[in-house]
């Protein structure tokens, strides 16, 4: 007789496959209030794939990307503008979802924009010792925000760095003057980034320059002498006139800063009253680039040619022959360096583009972010 025997199945049953999910398509703005301008708008997608966005306006599109599950707009928005946000996916269960919203972002006063002018001019030529200049002309309480949206790029590439000069002005500079033919471009990423105190930046600039040959100008005020250097290679010497010993020229580097063929120069621009013995008001002064905000200029004086090379005889001017001040100006470019030495009088800070007698480490402390910035 067999033994009786009993059958048993330990394999449990088959558990059944998880539900797939449908997708789920939520953004960051909200219709029925006001959205803040500097929302990068958002769309995740969980449980499935984003196919396509659109982010429209009557200012046209705001394009993006989709990156770990979710897509963010390339550019921030537009104030008092009404959005329209389209999204389509696919979820985990193969069925298709979509989102749309409309939105409003906030609107904002003139004096609630601040409007970044750049020089150098897009397209611009400069000489070597061209500083870029941003001008706001409403105050930048949050600069360590806005420098992080301020790129400078150049090729061959530099070593530069912003640094501040007041909430409105900031300047860009390489640690050495920019090499010959540098190409450079100047990207502020600041169309309604937040400036602070309820202020945000107005538009975007992109502005592309090049730089010219390494025009240098040294003016020996002790051998009243010029000169004039391009790439290195000595082209001239010129004999010139400086300031006298009342009005002595401002030691230190300066910039050609403005051009004119023809100026009227009154004295009363430097702080000279008509009554002073020496107040003068010349029409039509020729050939003349300024070097400071408070007068200097490079310019013709055929009323002086018995000094040039001989005695300094200016108001602080350099006084040139018309001949020479006519090739010096053909010769230059709004940037080019001017180098003045032989003089006991010092070149008082942020008296024109003074960038260049500031220490590198000095200027590097200027930046927001207290970083050296690669160009």
């Amino acid at each position: 007789m067999l033994p009786s025997t009993s059958s048993t199945n330990d394999d449990p049953s088959p558990a059944a496959a998880p539900a797939k999910e449908p997708l789920e398509l939520t953004s960051n703005v909200a219709a029925g209030q006001p959205v803040s301008v500097d929302t990068l708008v958002r769309v995740a997608g969980t449980h499935g794939d984003i196919d396509s966005v659109t982010l429209t306006s009557a200012e046209g599109p705001i394009t993006g990307a989709v990156a770990d599950g979710a897509w963010t707009a390339a550019k921030r928005l537009e104030p008092g503008v009404t959005y329209e946000l389209k999204a389509s996916g696919t979820g985990d269960d193969g069925k298709p979802q979509q989102l749309a919203q409309s939105f409003t972002t906030t609107a904002l006063t003139l004096d609630e924009q601040t409007y970044p002018a750049v020089a150098p001019l897009s397209g611009e030529t400069v000489g070597v010792g061209m500083p870029v200049i941003v001008t706001f002309d409403l105050p930048v309480k949050d600069r360590a925000t806005f420098e992080r949206h301020m790129e400078v790029t150049s090729s061959p590439k530099v070593e530069g760095s912003w640094s501040w000069f007041s909430d409105r002005e900031v300047h860009f500079r390489p640690k050495v003057y920019w090499p010959a033919g540098a190409k450079v471009r100047v990207h502020l990423d600041l169309n309604s980034v937040p400036a602070g105190n309820g202020i945000y930046g107005q538009q975007d600039q992109d502005v592309t320059f090049k730089v010219g040959s390494a025009n240098i100008t040294t003016v020996n005020m002790k051998t009243h002498r010029l000169e004039y250097k391009r790439d290195g290679k000595v082209l001239r010497s010129i004999p010139v006139s400086t300031g006298d010993a009342t009005h002595q020229t401002r030691s230190g580097v300066k910039v050609i800063m403005e051009k004119f063929d023809s100026v009227d120069m009154d004295a009363a621009s430097t702080g000279v009253d008509s009554s002073d013995p020496g107040y003068y008001n010349m029409k039509g002064v020729k050939w003349a680039m300024r070097v400071t905000n408070s007068g200097e200029f490079l310019h013709a004086a055929p009323w002086n040619a018995g000094y040039f090379g001989v005695a300094n005889m200016s108001h602080g001017c350099v006084g040139l022959s018309t001949a020479d001040a006519g090739w010096i100006y053909q010769q230059s470019r709004r940037g080019d360096v001017v180098r003045f030495v032989g003089s006991t009088r010092p070149l008082e800070d942020r008296n024109g583009w003074t960038d260049w007698n500031v220490p590198w480490a000095e200027w590097k402390s200027g930046s927001a972010l207290s970083a050296q910035t690669p160009a």
